[in-house]
């Protein structure tokens, strides 16, 4: 495998130990952007040999990152055994469904009551890209714009407990995108993507004027979304199939 080019243009004029960093950034963004996109797979193994020759770093860095994307929840370390993509089964969906609503209500009424014009300005931006991905049916961009998005807001809501919570279900909401969206199981699917650019939409008006009732209860609806959508991936609609006796 070939070592990834760096683009930075310190590469050209620093010295080693900032190349390094730039390479550990890059692999960082690399890492968190193949495991949301399932381009890892849940329970895949991470192999950091092949990431050290690939982003040409030595294991001591790439080791250090292991352990910061396991305290972030994107991989699993357990003693004598490969680092590996965090899974995701029953009880992981089960708690996922249960916490994600609470912890975007609460974060999105904190933006809400904290958010600056500049704020507001960058949530719009984000969404001129979502909407992009929605109209163009970019699953890959659209899943990670509907991401950068909460993760926007998250930030706005400027709370330090919160944060880890919403950065940690934002992965798996990721993943859980990825799937169903990509194996669309009704006519409606498009129209629940126009509704969710709506949402996104009315969420930034609330968080504008600092509307923090309203903007709970349309998170709140927003998730049902990607609840609703992930049942019926769940449990299909069986095939009729012709039976002969």
């Amino acid at each position: 495998m070939t070592k990834r080019q760096l683009t930075s243009p310190k590469e050209a004029s620093d010295g080693g130990a900032d190349v390094a960093v730039d390479r550990k950034t890059l692999l960082s963004e690399e890492l968190r952007r193949r495991i949301v996109s399932m381009e890892l797979a849940p329970g895949a193994v991470v192999d950091e040999l092949a990431l050290s020759e690939e982003f040409g770093l030595s294991r001591p860095p790439v080791r250090e990152l292991m352990r910061q994307l396991a305290a972030e929840g994107y991989i699993e370390l357990e003693a004598n055994r490969a680092a590996r993509v965090s899974s995701m089964n029953y009880n992981s969906l089960r708690s996922f469904f249960l916490a994600a609503p609470l912890v975007y209500v609460a974060t999105t009424q904190l933006a809400a009551a904290n958010a600056t014009p500049d704020d507001v300005e960058e949530l719009k931006r984000i969404q001129r890209q979502f909407r992009a991905a929605i109209e163009e049916k970019d699953v890959k961009s659209r899943v990670l714009f509907n991401n950068e998005f909460h993760l926007a807001i998250g930030r706005i809501a400027r709370n330090d407990y919160l944060m880890p919570s919403l950065c940690r279900i934002l992965i798996d909401h990721a993943r859980l995108g990825k799937i169903f969206y990509r194996f669309p199981t009704t006519a409606d699917m498009q129209q629940d993507s126009d509704t969710a650019v709506s949402q996104h939409d009315q969420i930034i008006e609330c968080i504008a004027r600092h509307d923090m009732e309203n903007a709970g209860e349309i998170v709140r609806e927003h998730m049902e979304l990607s609840r609703r959508r992930m049942a019926e991936y769940a449990t299909p609609v069986g095939i009729d199939v012709m039976l002969k006796f």
